[in-house]
Parts: structure tokens; sequence; C-alpha cells
């Protein structure tokens, strides 16, 4: 902070100390005759909330601060919590820009928003992570950005459009908006990483030392990690960390007890916090370090159901006390982040309010941003204007088109053993199996009656050509194929379907459209969405049009191709996911991420 901004700091602080203590000082919002939800001592009071410049002069009774020209609500009752954090997201997931995401989420409470673009980071590398920090200042809520410390998170076993390391870390830290790093893929299975590329580790700490040096917040990444390995993730994040993928109420009350603190995930296909509260309801540990968060939310789902209202719907529905759910939104992350003006309503707090009806229901009646009523009813009511992303981050799609022959898996035998990747509903952990399938002119052939069909992966970024192919289980697909360049973590071109024909149109259509997803069906594209920016975001549709084309692309999966999985196009984005167990497909081909090595497609 330089001297200027030191001193318009204590002339705002002095400014609301007057206010306070002169002869006729009157605030410039007094929220009247609510209810405050006092989330440092899980109370529920009456109080008034007087505000001033955006921030919180206090909570208490305010009539003395009431003057002629003070905008009074009156509240009759309702609640007042503070905003609620979503403190790991990606933009990404939801295609939509920062602007769009924006204008879904604040209507249902939702101010700050802390995101991981490592998305784009994989796609594009700083030049991608940057446009999005910019992006961010010009939104009316909060947005924070972590960024990745290592792209690719797995060097050795993916491709990604651009490279990002310790030596990236300076520059990335130190640009505005930008609070810490993400989530520590690279050291997800840290066992396997340190025999086999130990390189990445000591990288990896490199990043996480200068960035506790300035100050900076680091998120960790620990599925499945217990004992020494736990304790060596921790370590590599510095010693202060979280985890969002945390799947068992025994590894939440692992990590619990390791200081990690939880993010208790719940998005639009990750469904992890129903099984990691029961710590706390049926174990009765401290939620002082749970927090909730989406991780990966459809535009969709916003739409519909509103974000992290939503969620701690969901959280008390699990028998949480509500204000214990809304502290694991507000002043849980609040804390983690050093965001130490929000998650709170305290004197010189960030005025960011929500006006609840419904405590249990978590029904939002109205939204205010730094003192000024943002939403209503459900309704945004400040302008935002459609954002455009710079031609910098488009047009990342370098891939030639591919034939059907690339896709094929071929074998000498009359029939072989296919491994096969098992899609998990509402998980990005997978399961396997291996399978007996036909060999029908050297070409092995799915299985579509057993819902065993083609998976391929294609390097979309013109670094080497490389296609990673297998078998996949839990689509039902019975014809047709889809693809899309949305592919945790590097996004190359994903591809499920029943025949190689179609899967080659609707990867050469994703090539076409500089990325995207679609929908095939005998060579005839059903449906499709451009996605421009880093071949996942689109910068040209509304967070509605979005939804709307996404729900019209998951009922033709359904209706037309046979689909049985709900957000088929989410839940095949995660079999890429090479740090997420068991089996996952790169552009290297099909990995083993237990065993942290490639796996042939047959035998």
């Amino acid at each position: 902070m330089n001297q200027v901004d030191i001193i318009k700091k204590a002339l705002g602080r002095q400014k609301m100390i007057d206010t306070l203590l002169s002869s006729g000082g009157s605030a410039q919002l007094v929220l009247r005759g609510g209810r405050v939800i006092n989330t440092l001592t899980r109370e529920i009071y009456p109080a008034d909330v007087a505000v001033q410049d955006g921030r919180i002069l206090m909570a208490g009774d305010a009539a003395e601060l009431i003057g002629s020209e003070t905008i009074v609500v009156n509240l009759d009752g309702m609640y007042i919590s503070p905003g609620f954090i979503d403190s790991h997201m990606h933009f990404e997931s939801s295609m939509l820009t920062i602007t769009e995401f924006s204008r879904l989420s604040i209507p249902s409470g939702t101010t700050t928003l802390i995101a991981d673009p490592h998305e784009i980071g994989n796609a594009l590398g700083s030049t991608g992570i940057k446009a999005m920090a910019d992006e961010a200042k010009t939104v009316p809520g909060t947005v924070k950005l972590v960024v990745p410390a290592l792209v690719p998170d797995c060097p050795t076993l993916e491709t990604s459009g651009a490279d990002v390391d310790s030596k990236d870390m300076e520059e990335l830290l130190n640009y505005p908006g930008i609070i810490g790093i993400g989530e520590l893929q690279g050291a997800s299975l840290i066992k396997h990483v340190y025999e086999n590329t130990p390189e990445v580790i000591s990288d990896l700490v490199t990043s996480t030392a200068y960035a506790q040096s300035i100050g900076k917040v680091i998120d960790g990444n620990a599925p499945d990690l217990y004992g020494g390995e736990l304790a060596a993730h921790i370590l590599s994040a510095g010693g202060r960390t979280s985890c969002h993928e945390t799947t068992s109420k025994e590894e939440c009350m692992e990590k619990l007890r390791q200081g990690v603190y939880v993010f208790m995930r719940e998005g639009s296909t990750q469904k992890n916090m129903a099984e990691c509260i029961r710590a706390v309801t049926e174990e009765g540990m401290d939620s002082r370090r749970c927090i909730l968060a989406t991780d990966d939310m459809l535009a969709g789902d916003l739409k519909a159901h509103g974000h992290m209202n939503e969620i701690i719907r969901r959280t008390i529905r699990q028998g949480v006390d509500p204000v214990e759910a809304i502290q694991m939104a507000t002043s849980n992350p609040a804390a983690y982040f050093g965001l130490d003006d929000r998650g709170v309503i305290t004197p010189g707090a960030a005025a960011d309010l929500v006006i609840i009806s419904d405590l249990v229901e978590m029904k939002v009646e109205a939204v205010f941003l730094k003192g000024e009523l943002a939403a209503k009813d459900g309704k945004l009511l400040i302008p935002l204007s459609p954002y455009r992303y710079p031609d910098t981050v488009k047009g990342s799609v370098k891939r030639q088109f591919v034939t059907e022959s690339e896709l094929m898996i071929q074998s000498e035998k009359p029939q072989v053993t296919g491994r096969c990747v098992v899609a998990v509903p509402d998980q990005n952990l997978t399961d396997t199996k291996e399978v007996p399938l036909h060999v029908s002119s050297g070409i092995v052939q799915c299985d579509i009656k057993n819902d065993v069909i083609y998976m391929c992966n294609v390097e979309r970024y013109g670094r080497n050509g490389n296609i990673g192919k297998c078998f996949v289980s839990g689509f039902g697909l019975e014809s047709g194929a889809i693809a899309e360049s949305v592919a945790h973590d590097t996004h190359n071109i994903m591809s499920a379907g029943t025949n190689l024909k179609d899967m080659s149109a609707a990867v050469n259509r994703v090539i076409e459209m500089g990325g995207g997803i679609v929908a095939v069906k005998n060579g005839r594209v059903l449906g499709e969405l451009p996605l421009p920016v880093g071949g996942l975001i689109t910068d040209e549709l509304s967070g509605e049009e979005v939804s709307i084309r996404m729900e019209q692309l998951e009922k033709l999966v359904r209706e037309q191709l046979g689909g049985t999985l709900h957000a088929p196009f989410m839940h095949l984005s995660f079999l890429a996911l090479s740090t997420s167990p068991k089996w996952k497909l790169t552009d290297k081909g099909l990995i083993d991420v237990e065993r942290f090595c490639v796996l042939d497609a047959v035998y």
C-alpha cells in the first residue's frame, strides 16, 4: 500500500469516527429492524446495521444515526447476513465470463468469489491468467484469483498449451487481484511424483516458499492422502493449506486434525459436502476449518437453484445449524484467505450484505454491495455490460483435422482385453474395469450393448499431435459421439462415442469452431456451443443463453444419442484429470493415476 492509499484509508476511518461521535452525524444507509447473523459468536439478535461509504459503521441501535438524507430500509425482522463467499471455483467450468457468472450469482447472495484460473492457465499460460485478472477488476462484486504454480500438473503424462512453473511466480503473484497459489495438483500424488519426477516437488516448494514470503495463501489438493503422504503434501504447501478433494468422513477428520482447511465441495457434478460434514454432525468436530465451495458450476444450475445460498441450504439439511452453515461460507473462508473486511458484520467491514427472509430455505430477498442495493427478489439491479476478451486469448486450437484411422485402436489378435475407464456420477474420481472386446479387420470394436464405447484425447495446441485412446463406460450412449475442448486440466479435445466416424466428425467440428462443445450423430452435427476464449469460455453469449444452449445439448445427448449420465459434458471433461484416481485419459494415453504410469488400452 502506497502513501496515498494509506492517507485515504486514514481519512475514511476518521470520517466514520466523526459520524459516530459528533452531534448530528448520520449514516448514508440504515438497515432497520432486522436480525443480525453474527458469524463470530454464532448468534442471531435484533439490530440495525448502519453503513457509510461502502463500509459498516456499526451493528446495534442506529436510531441516532438516521438523518434527513439517510436511506432507511425497514426489514421487519428479516435476517442480515454477511455476503457469501465461494472459496474455490473456476469460471471456465461455467463457460461464462466473470461478468456473466456474476450476473447469475450476485442475486442469490454471493458477493465474493475466489477463482482458480488454472484452466485458462493450461490453455494459454500467464497471458490467459492475466486476462482473467483484468476482467475481475471490472465487476461489482469482489473477485480474487489464486494462480497455478505448475502447468501442466503432470508434465510427463500430458501436454498443455503453455507451461507455468516457479520462474513465473514473481510476475503472477504480484499481479493486481492475485492473492495466492491455487490448488497444488502437481503434488496431489506426492509419493509417486517424488519417486518419478522429484524436480516437480522441488519446483513447487520453491513457488510456495516465495508465495509465503510475500504473504500469499496456498491452496492444496490432496485426494485420498493420509499419514506421511498427507503431511508431505501439507509441507509442500508451506504448512498452512486447504483441500477441496476430500470425499469421505474419515478423510475429512484426518485433514481437520492435521490443520487443513477442508473445502467441502458441492458443485454441479461433484458433491462431497454431505459426506464431509459428517465429521461435524456425527463426530462433533470443530467446524471453523470447514468451508463450503462449489469448484465447478454450470450456468444452468446457477440460474435454476442459486449459488452459495443453495449450498448453505443443502448443508442445513444435513443437520447443521443455519448460523454454523453460514459461517462456512462467510467468516471461515474470510479467515483462511485473510480477507479481514468481509465475512462478518463489524465496524469497518465491507457492507456486502444479504437479506434473508427464510433462514432454513435460505431465501434471499435482497443483496447489498458496498452499501448499494445490487439485487432484489432474485433480480440484478445494477447494470453489467458484456465483457469482450482480447484476441490474444482466442485462437488457441491449432490442431489439424483428425481422421478416423487416427482414432482407431488396433490389434492383430481376434479378441483382446480392453481397459475401460468407468465414469462415476457426481465425482471426478473414476472406477476401472477390463472387458473382452472383439477385433474386426485389425480394429478393436467397442461394445455398445454393454455400455463400453470409445474415448479419445486429442492434443489441440499443435505441440506434438498426440492422441490418447481407450474405452469408457457409464455414459450409456447408444449412437453418435460428443466432443469438447474442455478437458481438465490441460484442456485438449476429449471425445466419447459409439463409432469412429462420428467421433472424428465431432472432434473436427470442435477444431473448426476454435474450441467448444458438440454432439454428432450419423456424421451430422446435432448441436454445438462455440467457446472462443481459450477453448473454454464464450464472451459472445449471456449466462442465460449459455444455460439454454447447454440444456439443449444435454437433451440431445439423452434423446438422440441415448445418454443416461446427467451433465455428460462436465463428466467427460473430468475423465482427463490426471491427478485424480483411478484411471484417466490424456493425450499421452491411458493413465494409471495411482501408479503414475501409462497403460496400454488393450492387451
